[in-house]
C-alpha cells in the first residue's frame, strides 16, 4: 500500500523558509573560533573518539608499563605526562564547550526574543479582531456585545507588568536574590 504524502501548503512553506534562512543567517554570523569550537564540540562526542581516547589511554600505559621488552619507558607510572596532557585536553574541551555553549545560548535569546514580539503581535491582532466581532454583535443587537469576560480581554496586554507579577510568584533557586535588589521591598 502506498502511504500517502501530503504536500505542505504555501503558508507553511514560506514560514519554513522564513526559519532556515534565520538560522542560515545565525551560522554564516559565527566567528571562525565559534565555528572550530562547535566543530570540535560535535566532534567529541561521538564514539570513535571515545575509542581513540580508550586506545591512546590503554596504549600508553602499556608502553610505559615496563612490559614491553626493548622498549624503555619515557612516562612511567604513574603517567604524569599522560596526566599532563590529558588535563590541557580537559581545560581545553571545557573552553570549546563554553564557546559553543554561549553562541547557543544567544541563539535561544534571540529566538525568545522573536518570539515575545510574534505573540505581542498575534495579541494585538487577537484583540482588534475580538473588537471587530464585539462591534458586530452591538450592531445586530446580540447580547454577547455585553460580556464582561470579553470585556476584560479587550484591555491591553502590559508584558512588563505580567512579567513582574509571575517574577513574585514563581519558585527561585536563588533564595533572597528578589529582596535584595535595593529599592522599595514592600511589595515582596
Amino acid at each position: 500500500m502506498k502511504s500517502e504524502s501530503k504536500s505542505v501548503d504555501a503558508q507553511s512553506r514560506q514560514s519554513i523558509k522564513a526559519v532556515s534562512d534565520l538560522e542560515h543567517e545565525a551560522l554564516a554570523r559565527r566567528t571562525t573560533a565559534e565555528t572550530f569550537s562547535d566543530f570540535v564540540v560535535s566532534q567529541g562526542g561521538r564514539p570513535w573518539v571515545i575509542a581513540v581516547h580508550a586506545l591512546w589511554f590503554g596504549g600508553w600505559m602499556f608502553w610505559n608499563s615496563g612490559r614491553m621488552p626493548g622498549v624503555r619507558p619515557v612516562d612511567p607510572f604513574p603517567y604524569m605526562g599522560l596526566t599532563t596532557i590529558v588535563s590541557l585536553e580537559a581545560i581545553f574541551l571545557s573552553l570549546f564547550i563554553l564557546v559553543s555553549q554561549n553562541r547557543a545560548t544567544r541563539r535561544a535569546d534571540e529566538r525568545a526574543h522573536l518570539d515575545l514580539q510574534i505573540n505581542l503581535m498575534a495579541e494585538r491582532e487577537a484583540t482588534k479582531m475580538l473588537r471587530l466581532l464585539q462591534a458586530l454583535c452591538a450592531h445586530h443587537g446580540l447580547a454577547e456585545a455585553v460580556d464582561s469576560e470579553v470585556d476584560e480581554m479587550l484591555r491591553e496586554t502590559e508584558p512588563a507588568s505580567i512579567a513582574r507579577e509571575l517574577e513574585k510568584h514563581l519558585p527561585s533557586d536563588l533564595p533572597n536574590i528578589r529582596n535584595n535588589r535595593g529599592g522599595d521591598d514592600s511589595n515582596v
